[in-house]
Protein backbone atom coordinates (compact mmCIF):
# COMPACT_ATOMS: atom_id res chain seq x y z
CA UNK A 1 0.00 0.00 0.00
CA UNK A 2 1.22 3.34 -0.58
CA UNK A 3 2.25 5.83 2.19
CA UNK A 4 1.35 8.85 2.18
CA UNK A 5 3.86 11.53 1.25
CA UNK A 6 3.27 13.37 4.66
CA UNK A 7 5.75 10.57 6.18
CA UNK A 8 8.82 11.33 4.53
CA UNK A 9 8.41 14.95 5.39
CA UNK A 10 8.06 14.92 9.25
CA UNK A 11 10.16 11.82 9.75
CA UNK A 12 13.54 13.92 10.36
CA UNK A 13 11.85 15.96 12.74
CA UNK A 14 10.29 13.24 14.75
CA UNK A 15 13.42 11.39 14.51
CA UNK A 16 15.62 13.89 16.17
CA UNK A 17 13.00 14.55 18.40
CA UNK A 18 12.70 11.21 19.78
CA UNK A 19 16.88 10.72 20.08
CA UNK A 20 17.32 7.29 18.29
CA UNK A 21 15.09 4.82 15.89
CA UNK A 22 13.39 2.46 17.42
CA UNK A 23 13.39 -1.63 16.63
CA UNK A 24 12.03 -2.80 13.83
CA UNK A 25 12.35 -6.58 14.59
CA UNK A 26 9.00 -7.52 15.98
CA UNK A 27 7.40 -4.06 14.68
CA UNK A 28 4.33 -6.85 12.77
CA UNK A 29 5.71 -5.71 9.10
CA UNK A 30 5.61 -1.82 10.21
CA UNK A 31 8.54 -0.42 8.43
CA UNK A 32 11.20 1.69 10.54
CA UNK A 33 9.66 5.26 9.26
CA UNK A 34 6.08 3.96 9.92
CA UNK A 35 7.27 3.03 13.55
CA UNK A 36 8.64 6.57 14.06
CA UNK A 37 5.60 8.20 13.14
CA UNK A 38 3.39 5.72 14.97
CA UNK A 39 5.64 6.64 18.28
CA UNK A 40 4.62 10.38 17.56
CA UNK A 41 1.28 10.00 18.24
CA UNK A 42 1.51 8.17 21.31
CA UNK A 43 0.15 9.65 24.21
CA UNK A 44 3.00 9.10 26.59
CA UNK A 45 4.42 11.57 24.10
CA UNK A 46 2.36 14.18 24.80
CA UNK A 47 4.70 17.17 26.41
CA UNK A 48 3.19 18.92 29.88
CA UNK A 49 0.21 21.57 29.56
CA UNK A 50 2.23 24.69 28.24
CA UNK A 51 2.23 27.99 30.11
CA UNK A 52 -0.20 30.91 29.76
CA UNK A 53 1.30 33.78 30.20
CA UNK A 54 -2.10 35.54 30.04
CA UNK A 55 -3.03 33.75 32.94
CA UNK A 56 -0.65 33.82 36.02
CA UNK A 57 -2.92 31.77 37.75
CA UNK A 58 -2.91 29.14 35.28
CA UNK A 59 -1.08 26.50 37.61
CA UNK A 60 -2.70 27.46 40.66
CA UNK A 61 -4.72 24.46 42.59
CA UNK A 62 -6.47 27.29 44.81
CA UNK A 63 -7.73 28.69 41.51
CA UNK A 64 -8.42 25.41 39.94
CA UNK A 65 -10.75 24.55 43.18
CA UNK A 66 -13.02 27.93 42.80
CA UNK A 67 -12.71 26.94 38.93
CA UNK A 68 -14.34 23.40 39.32
CA UNK A 69 -17.22 25.23 42.13
CA UNK A 70 -18.03 27.43 39.44
CA UNK A 71 -17.88 24.75 37.11
CA UNK A 72 -20.75 23.05 38.29
CA UNK A 73 -22.69 25.90 39.74
CA UNK A 74 -26.11 26.66 37.72
CA UNK A 75 -25.85 30.41 39.79
CA UNK A 76 -23.41 31.08 37.01
CA UNK A 77 -26.73 31.27 34.78
CA UNK A 78 -29.35 34.52 34.10
CA UNK A 79 -32.21 31.29 35.23
CA UNK A 80 -30.46 29.26 37.48
CA UNK A 81 -30.57 26.46 35.74
CA UNK A 82 -27.38 26.33 33.87
CA UNK A 83 -23.96 25.03 34.66
CA UNK A 84 -20.93 24.91 32.38
CA UNK A 85 -21.58 21.35 33.06
CA UNK A 86 -24.58 21.34 31.67
CA UNK A 87 -23.14 21.15 28.26
CA UNK A 88 -19.71 19.96 29.09
CA UNK A 89 -20.71 16.70 30.87
CA UNK A 90 -18.11 15.15 32.47
CA UNK A 91 -19.59 11.51 31.62
CA UNK A 92 -19.66 12.26 28.09
CA UNK A 93 -15.72 12.94 27.87
CA UNK A 94 -16.89 16.73 28.46
CA UNK A 95 -19.53 17.00 25.15
CA UNK A 96 -23.35 16.92 25.62
CA UNK A 97 -24.19 14.20 23.02
CA UNK A 98 -26.49 16.69 20.93
CA UNK A 99 -25.95 18.43 17.61
CA UNK A 100 -26.59 21.50 19.18
CA UNK A 101 -25.27 23.32 22.85
CA UNK A 102 -28.64 23.60 24.41
CA UNK A 103 -28.11 26.43 27.47
CA UNK A 104 -30.77 29.03 27.94
CA UNK A 105 -32.10 28.02 24.64
CA UNK A 106 -30.66 26.04 21.58
CA UNK A 107 -27.32 26.96 19.92
CA UNK A 108 -25.52 27.58 17.03
CA UNK A 109 -23.03 24.85 17.11
CA UNK A 110 -22.13 21.50 18.40
CA UNK A 111 -20.00 21.04 22.08
CA UNK A 112 -16.47 20.08 21.58
CA UNK A 113 -14.71 18.44 24.31
CA UNK A 114 -12.68 20.30 26.94
CA UNK A 115 -10.20 17.98 27.39
CA UNK A 116 -7.01 18.60 26.55
CA UNK A 117 -7.98 21.43 25.26
CA UNK A 118 -5.03 23.48 27.32
CA UNK A 119 -2.74 22.54 24.46
CA UNK A 120 -4.26 24.16 21.94
CA UNK A 121 -3.66 27.69 21.08
CA UNK A 122 -7.04 28.74 20.14
CA UNK A 123 -10.64 28.11 20.91
CA UNK A 124 -14.27 27.37 19.57
CA UNK A 125 -14.43 25.74 16.05
CA UNK A 126 -13.67 29.00 14.36
CA UNK A 127 -10.66 29.98 16.86
CA UNK A 128 -12.67 33.33 17.87
CA UNK A 129 -10.80 33.45 21.32
CA UNK A 130 -6.71 33.12 21.82
CA UNK A 131 -6.80 32.32 25.57
CA UNK A 132 -8.59 29.52 27.63
CA UNK A 133 -9.69 31.99 30.19
CA UNK A 134 -11.56 34.36 27.20
CA UNK A 135 -13.03 30.87 26.18
CA UNK A 136 -14.36 30.23 29.10
CA UNK A 137 -16.08 33.84 29.69
CA UNK A 138 -18.02 33.62 26.47
CA UNK A 139 -20.97 31.54 26.65
CA UNK A 140 -21.53 33.31 30.26
CA UNK A 141 -22.42 36.38 28.63
CA UNK A 142 -24.09 34.74 25.57
CA UNK A 143 -28.16 35.01 25.37
CA UNK A 144 -28.86 30.98 24.20
CA UNK A 145 -25.88 30.03 27.06
CA UNK A 146 -26.01 30.88 30.27
CA UNK A 147 -27.48 34.40 29.21
CA UNK A 148 -25.84 36.20 33.03
CA UNK A 149 -24.18 39.32 33.14
CA UNK A 150 -20.73 40.20 34.37
CA UNK A 151 -22.50 42.17 37.20
CA UNK A 152 -24.32 38.61 38.34
CA UNK A 153 -21.47 36.94 38.16
CA UNK A 154 -19.19 39.55 40.68
CA UNK A 155 -22.46 39.50 42.58
CA UNK A 156 -22.02 35.38 42.98
CA UNK A 157 -18.52 36.19 44.06
CA UNK A 158 -19.10 38.90 46.51
CA UNK A 159 -22.48 37.08 48.38
CA UNK A 160 -21.15 33.69 48.71
CA UNK A 161 -18.69 33.88 51.78
CA UNK A 162 -16.75 30.84 50.05
CA UNK A 163 -16.78 31.76 47.11
CA UNK A 164 -15.40 35.29 48.15
CA UNK A 165 -12.72 33.90 50.03
CA UNK A 166 -11.25 31.28 47.66
CA UNK A 167 -11.72 34.46 45.27
CA UNK A 168 -9.91 36.74 47.57
CA UNK A 169 -6.84 33.81 48.38
CA UNK A 170 -6.17 33.82 44.72
CA UNK A 171 -6.81 37.25 43.41
CA UNK A 172 -6.93 39.54 46.12
CA UNK A 173 -9.45 41.42 47.86
CA UNK A 174 -12.29 42.01 46.26
CA UNK A 175 -13.63 45.36 45.06
CA UNK A 176 -16.45 47.10 45.99
CA UNK A 177 -19.89 45.63 44.61
CA UNK A 178 -22.66 47.80 43.59
CA UNK A 179 -26.28 46.67 44.73
CA UNK A 180 -28.14 47.64 41.88
CA UNK A 181 -29.11 47.70 39.39
CA UNK A 182 -29.52 43.58 39.39
CA UNK A 183 -28.11 42.77 35.62
CA UNK A 184 -25.12 44.68 33.83
CA UNK A 185 -23.14 44.01 30.85
CA UNK A 186 -22.00 45.56 27.93
CA UNK A 187 -23.08 42.68 25.92
CA UNK A 188 -26.73 41.00 25.49
CA UNK A 189 -30.15 42.56 25.77
CA UNK A 190 -31.67 46.05 26.46
CA UNK A 191 -31.86 45.25 30.23
CA UNK A 192 -28.25 44.38 30.29
CA UNK A 193 -27.37 47.34 28.51
CA UNK A 194 -28.99 49.79 30.68
CA UNK A 195 -27.41 48.56 33.42
CA UNK A 196 -23.65 48.79 32.66
CA UNK A 197 -24.52 52.49 31.09
CA UNK A 198 -26.03 53.61 34.70
CA UNK A 199 -22.70 52.44 36.25
CA UNK A 200 -19.24 54.59 36.50
CA UNK A 201 -16.47 54.06 34.92
CA UNK A 202 -14.37 52.59 37.69
CA UNK A 203 -17.56 50.57 38.41
CA UNK A 204 -17.85 49.02 35.14
CA UNK A 205 -13.51 48.04 35.22
CA UNK A 206 -14.24 46.65 38.60
CA UNK A 207 -16.72 44.28 37.54
CA UNK A 208 -14.95 43.48 34.66
CA UNK A 209 -11.95 42.44 36.41
CA UNK A 210 -13.35 40.51 39.22
CA UNK A 211 -15.86 38.85 35.60
CA UNK A 212 -12.00 38.31 33.90
CA UNK A 213 -10.52 36.54 36.93
CA UNK A 214 -13.70 34.42 37.19
CA UNK A 215 -12.51 33.07 33.52
CA UNK A 216 -9.00 32.62 34.80
CA UNK A 217 -10.28 30.23 37.52
CA UNK A 218 -12.39 28.51 35.03
CA UNK A 219 -9.72 27.79 33.36
CA UNK A 220 -7.36 26.85 36.12
CA UNK A 221 -9.76 24.22 36.72
CA UNK A 222 -10.46 23.51 32.95
CA UNK A 223 -6.44 22.45 32.56
CA UNK A 224 -7.29 19.23 35.15
CA UNK A 225 -8.75 17.56 32.57
CA UNK A 226 -6.40 15.00 30.75
CA UNK A 227 -6.65 12.35 28.52
CA UNK A 228 -5.88 8.83 29.41
CA UNK A 229 -3.87 5.98 27.32
CA UNK A 230 -5.92 4.00 25.28
CA UNK A 231 -5.31 0.54 23.76
CA UNK A 232 -4.02 2.35 20.45
CA UNK A 233 -2.11 3.50 22.90
CA UNK A 234 -0.73 1.01 24.55
CA UNK A 235 -0.28 -1.51 21.05
CA UNK A 236 2.04 1.54 19.88
CA UNK A 237 4.14 1.58 23.49
CA UNK A 238 4.33 -1.98 22.81
CA UNK A 239 5.99 -1.99 19.21
CA UNK A 240 9.50 -1.90 20.26
CA UNK A 241 9.36 -3.82 23.64
CA UNK A 242 11.11 -7.37 23.20
CA UNK A 243 9.01 -10.12 23.55
CA UNK A 244 5.83 -7.88 23.70
CA UNK A 245 2.45 -8.77 21.77
CA UNK A 246 1.09 -5.63 20.53
CA UNK A 247 -1.69 -7.03 18.64
CA UNK A 248 -2.92 -8.25 21.95
CA UNK A 249 -4.55 -4.77 22.43
CA UNK A 250 -5.90 -3.92 18.37
CA UNK A 251 -7.93 -6.47 16.26
CA UNK A 252 -6.69 -7.53 12.95
CA UNK A 253 -9.43 -4.70 11.47
CA UNK A 254 -8.12 -2.03 13.97
CA UNK A 255 -4.47 -2.74 13.23
CA UNK A 256 -6.08 -2.54 9.21
CA UNK A 257 -7.53 0.54 9.87
CA UNK A 258 -4.22 1.93 11.37
CA UNK A 259 -1.90 1.36 8.02
CA UNK A 260 -4.72 3.31 6.30
CA UNK A 261 -5.06 6.24 9.04
CA UNK A 262 -0.87 6.89 8.69
CA UNK A 263 -1.09 5.98 4.91
CA UNK A 264 -3.75 5.89 1.65
CA UNK A 265 -6.82 8.03 3.59
CA UNK A 266 -4.23 10.60 5.19
CA UNK A 267 -5.50 11.40 8.30
CA UNK A 268 -2.47 11.36 10.41
CA UNK A 269 -2.11 14.82 8.01
CA UNK A 270 -4.45 16.57 10.29
CA UNK A 271 -5.21 14.24 12.91
CA UNK A 272 -1.47 14.34 14.06
CA UNK A 273 0.37 14.24 17.54
CA UNK A 274 -0.24 12.49 20.61
CA UNK A 275 -3.56 14.32 21.20
CA UNK A 276 -4.46 13.20 17.43
CA UNK A 277 -5.06 17.12 16.25
CA UNK A 278 -2.62 19.76 14.81
CA UNK A 279 -4.79 22.27 16.13
CA UNK A 280 -5.47 23.88 13.08
CA UNK A 281 -8.48 25.10 10.36
CA UNK A 282 -9.25 23.15 7.79
CA UNK A 283 -12.11 23.22 5.32
CA UNK A 284 -13.38 19.87 4.82
CA UNK A 285 -16.83 20.23 2.92
CA UNK A 286 -19.23 19.93 5.44
CA UNK A 287 -22.61 20.59 4.61
CA UNK A 288 -24.04 23.78 6.22
CA UNK A 289 -25.74 23.51 9.35
CA UNK A 290 -29.41 23.13 8.83
CA UNK A 291 -31.20 26.16 9.04
CA UNK A 292 -28.15 28.38 9.35
CA UNK A 293 -25.83 30.39 6.78
CA UNK A 294 -22.83 28.70 5.38
CA UNK A 295 -20.36 29.40 8.79
CA UNK A 296 -17.29 31.76 7.67
CA UNK A 297 -15.38 29.88 10.33
CA UNK A 298 -11.75 30.69 10.75
CA UNK A 299 -11.91 33.54 8.36
CA UNK A 300 -13.99 35.32 10.62
CA UNK A 301 -12.67 33.72 13.73
CA UNK A 302 -9.42 35.50 13.42
CA UNK A 303 -11.20 39.00 13.31
CA UNK A 304 -13.37 38.35 16.31
CA UNK A 305 -10.17 37.01 18.19
CA UNK A 306 -8.40 40.53 17.43
CA UNK A 307 -11.73 42.67 18.27
CA UNK A 308 -11.56 40.00 22.46
CA UNK A 309 -11.94 42.41 24.89
CA UNK A 310 -10.07 39.61 27.06
CA UNK A 311 -7.57 38.60 24.46
CA UNK A 312 -3.97 38.04 25.18
CA UNK A 313 -2.85 41.14 24.69
CA UNK A 314 -5.59 43.18 26.45
CA UNK A 315 -5.43 45.36 29.83
CA UNK A 316 -7.09 42.14 31.41
CA UNK A 317 -4.38 40.04 30.11
CA UNK A 318 -0.93 39.20 32.30
CA UNK A 319 0.92 38.75 29.40
CA UNK A 320 3.56 41.37 27.42
CA UNK A 321 3.25 41.87 23.86
CA UNK A 322 5.38 39.53 23.13
CA UNK A 323 3.98 36.29 24.82
CA UNK A 324 1.09 37.17 22.36
CA UNK A 325 2.59 35.83 18.93
CA UNK A 326 -0.10 33.36 18.36
CA UNK A 327 -2.67 36.67 17.85
CA UNK A 328 0.07 39.16 16.52
CA UNK A 329 1.05 37.09 13.80
CA UNK A 330 -2.33 34.97 12.98
CA UNK A 331 -2.30 35.13 9.23
CA UNK A 332 -5.47 36.06 7.64
CA UNK A 333 -6.34 34.23 3.87
CA UNK A 334 -9.59 34.05 2.17
CA UNK A 335 -8.75 30.21 1.98
CA UNK A 336 -9.86 29.93 5.50
CA UNK A 337 -13.33 30.90 4.36
CA UNK A 338 -15.36 28.09 5.80
CA UNK A 339 -12.53 26.44 8.08
CA UNK A 340 -13.02 24.86 11.32
CA UNK A 341 -10.83 23.65 13.67
CA UNK A 342 -9.65 19.90 13.71
CA UNK A 343 -11.32 18.04 16.47
CA UNK A 344 -8.81 15.44 18.54
CA UNK A 345 -9.61 11.64 17.82
CA UNK A 346 -9.17 11.21 21.83
CA UNK A 347 -12.50 9.65 22.47
CA UNK A 348 -14.27 10.29 19.54
CA UNK A 349 -16.12 6.98 19.30
CA UNK A 350 -17.95 8.49 22.42
CA UNK A 351 -18.71 11.89 21.43
CA UNK A 352 -21.05 11.72 18.54
CA UNK A 353 -22.54 13.89 16.95
CA UNK A 354 -19.52 15.02 14.58
CA UNK A 355 -18.56 18.27 13.31
CA UNK A 356 -19.20 21.74 13.92
CA UNK A 357 -22.93 21.38 13.75
CA UNK A 358 -22.75 18.05 14.99
CA UNK A 359 -24.45 17.13 10.62
CA UNK A 360 -22.90 13.77 11.18
CA UNK A 361 -24.44 11.51 13.10
CA UNK A 362 -22.24 8.67 13.39
CA UNK A 363 -18.32 7.56 12.83
CA UNK A 364 -18.54 5.22 9.58
CA UNK A 365 -20.70 8.22 8.06
CA UNK A 366 -17.67 11.00 8.78
CA UNK A 367 -15.65 8.31 6.92
CA UNK A 368 -17.89 7.91 4.40
CA UNK A 369 -17.72 11.85 3.99
CA UNK A 370 -14.12 12.32 3.65
CA UNK A 371 -13.96 9.13 1.29
CA UNK A 372 -16.42 11.10 -0.86
CA UNK A 373 -15.01 14.94 -0.49
CA UNK A 374 -17.84 16.56 -1.49
CA UNK A 375 -17.39 20.16 -2.87
CA UNK A 376 -17.60 22.73 -0.29
CA UNK A 377 -19.92 25.23 -0.28
CA UNK A 378 -17.32 28.13 0.69
CA UNK A 379 -13.77 28.29 -0.70
CA UNK A 380 -12.22 25.18 -1.51
CA UNK A 381 -12.19 21.65 0.07
CA UNK A 382 -8.59 20.96 1.38
CA UNK A 383 -10.00 16.89 1.60
CA UNK A 384 -9.16 14.64 -1.50
CA UNK A 385 -11.61 11.55 -2.04
CA UNK A 386 -9.70 8.68 -0.16
CA UNK A 387 -11.20 6.13 -2.57
CA UNK A 388 -11.16 3.72 -0.26
CA UNK A 389 -13.67 0.48 -0.61
CA UNK A 390 -16.09 -1.02 1.82
CA UNK A 391 -13.98 -3.34 3.81
CA UNK A 392 -11.47 -0.46 4.08
CA UNK A 393 -14.09 2.11 5.17
CA UNK A 394 -14.83 -0.60 8.11
CA UNK A 395 -11.26 -0.98 9.44
CA UNK A 396 -11.19 3.30 9.05
CA UNK A 397 -13.94 2.68 11.50
CA UNK A 398 -13.24 0.13 13.76
CA UNK A 399 -9.85 1.61 14.33
CA UNK A 400 -11.40 4.92 16.07
CA UNK A 401 -12.91 2.91 18.67
CA UNK A 402 -9.45 2.05 19.88
CA UNK A 403 -8.98 5.61 20.77
CA UNK A 404 -11.16 5.23 23.76
CA UNK A 405 -10.22 5.42 27.39
CA UNK A 406 -11.05 6.70 30.96
CA UNK A 407 -9.32 10.40 31.82
CA UNK A 408 -6.44 10.45 33.63
CA UNK A 409 -7.89 12.79 35.53
CA UNK A 410 -7.99 12.92 39.72
CA UNK A 411 -11.86 11.67 39.81
CA UNK A 412 -12.04 14.80 42.32
CA UNK A 413 -12.41 16.85 39.46
CA UNK A 414 -14.70 14.83 37.26
CA UNK A 415 -17.49 15.34 39.92
CA UNK A 416 -18.99 18.48 41.41
CA UNK A 417 -17.48 19.85 44.69
CA UNK A 418 -19.80 19.10 48.24
CA UNK A 419 -20.16 22.54 49.27
CA UNK A 420 -22.64 24.78 51.35
CA UNK A 421 -23.03 28.29 49.61
CA UNK A 422 -24.26 31.01 52.37
CA UNK A 423 -24.02 34.11 52.32
CA UNK A 424 -26.80 36.80 50.71
CA UNK A 425 -26.56 34.06 47.65
CA UNK A 426 -28.93 30.95 47.77
CA UNK A 427 -28.61 27.98 49.88
CA UNK A 428 -27.29 25.52 47.96
CA UNK A 429 -25.88 21.62 48.87
CA UNK A 430 -24.15 20.45 45.90
CA UNK A 431 -23.98 16.37 45.44
CA UNK A 432 -20.75 14.70 45.40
Amino acid sequence: MKKRLLITMILGAVAIAMGSFLNVEDAENWSQDELILLESLSLKNLPHIPDDPSNIHANEEDAAELGHALYFDVRMSGNGTVSCASCHMPEKYFTDGLELAVGTAIGSRHTPTLVGISHSPWFYWDGRKDSQWSQALAPIETQHEHNSSRLEIAKLIEGDETYRSKYEKVFGVLPPIPDSPTRASPLGDEENLKGWNSLNKNQRASITKVFANVGKALAAYQRKLIPGQSRFDFYINELNEEGAKPSMHLTPDEVAGLDLFIGQAQCVSCHNGPLLTNHEFHNTGVLTISGQLPAMGRYDGIRQAREDPFNCMSALSDAAEEDCLELLFARDSNDLVGAQKTPTLRNIAETAPYMHGGQIGSLLEVVEHYNEAPTSLLSHNEAKALELNTSQITQLEALMHAFTAPLATDPKWLRPPLQRYSGSAKTQTTPP
